[in-house]
């Protein structure tokens, strides 16, 4: 349990800010996942195995090193089970009253984005009687907690159909009916245009895209990316209303993602002022020799 926050699934491990660097470990109820992402890490895989059965003592532990930074490791990627029972196809976690199913054999990261926990609760803050547009929206972490804000309506937007049947599948876990929710599957930068091609509007937009730039030689294309993302919701964002956007970027910083931001604002011909910045949440620690943990940027903007 993280301190104050009732959930069942967190991260156990943050590679360098926990002083073993390229190891993932993440809880989820009775189940671990694990990222060996190093060569240095690899050669103990038997010791730390051993030390997370003898520390948890979990149903089972699953391996989910299906990332390309192996591949700098010259590594192959690896998935499978590693210890215990496999997982099943869905595993259902509680997060602060909130069900989420989920799939740890093929969901994004190790299934779930658990680095988003707290944002999620600043969304549920925001949305009380407000229309809502969620893109990348995956499986509904943010849309749901919109909705038990109190969103009026809320849309979803991904470009895969799983991630959208998941969703659905989470609303309904909380209880919830689709009457207030419409998805819409396709290309979210598309999908924006047409959106503000037909004029619509809403109160309040979250942008959580995926890593636009894996590395920092990606760091120009991803910050084309971010501009035209947010100038878009920016148009698409009513007075008074609220952008929440993110960037998973590592080589893209708080600072940077700022200043992109403010570029697509003033592309936009909107005013606008920044509430708040948001990060990960607290079992994704940033050490400090390590500044690049920090991976995570948010800002909460109003539009005026």
């Amino acid at each position: 349990m993280l301190r104050g926050r009732d959930t069942d699934a967190l991260r156990l491990v943050h590679g360098e800010s926990d002083g073993l660097p390229g190891l993932i470990v993440d809880r989820y109820g009775e189940w671990i996942v694990v990222q060996f992402l190093t060569s240095g890490v690899e050669k103990w895989r038997s010791e730390i195995l051993q030390s997370l059965v003898s520390l948890f003592k979990p149903r089972g532990i699953y391996e989910r090193s299906d990332v390309d930074v192996r591949r700098l490791e010259g590594l192959e990627e690896r998935v499978g089970l590693l210890w215990g029972e496999a997982p099943p196809d869905r595993v259902v976690i509680s997060e602060q009253g909130t069900q989420f199913d989920v799939d740890l054999r093929r969901g994004q990261k190790t299934g779930f984005y658990l680095d988003q926990r707290r944002n999620r609760l600043k969304v549920k803050e925001l949305a009380a009687g407000t229309e809502v547009l969620d893109c990348f929206c995956y499986s509904g972490g943010f849309s749901i907690a919109a909705l038990q804000g109190g969103a009026m309506s809320v849309t979803g937007i991904d470009v895969s159909g799983a991630a959208l049947a998941q969703a659905r599948s989470n609303l309904r876990l909380n209880g919830f009916m689709e009457d207030k929710y419409a998805q819409i599957e396709g290309d979210v930068f598309r999908v924006l245009r047409q959106l503000r091609d037909r004029d619509r509007r809403f109160d309040l937009i979250v942008l959580d895209p995926p890593k636009f730039a894996p590395t920092t030689a990606q760091v120009e294309r991803a910050v084309r990316g971010y501009k035209d993302i947010n100038l878009l919701a920016l148009k698409l964002l009513r007075s008074g209303g609220v952008l929440t956007t993110f960037s998973c970027s590592s080589g893209v910083g708080m600072d940077l993602f700022q200043k992109i931001v403010a570029g697509a604002a003033l592309d936009a011909e909107a005013q606008v002022q920044l509430v708040e910045w948001l990060h990960q949440d607290v079992d994704h620690p940033v050490a400090l020799n390590f500044p690049e943990g920090e991976y995570l940027s948010g800002l909460v903007l109003r539009k005026e």
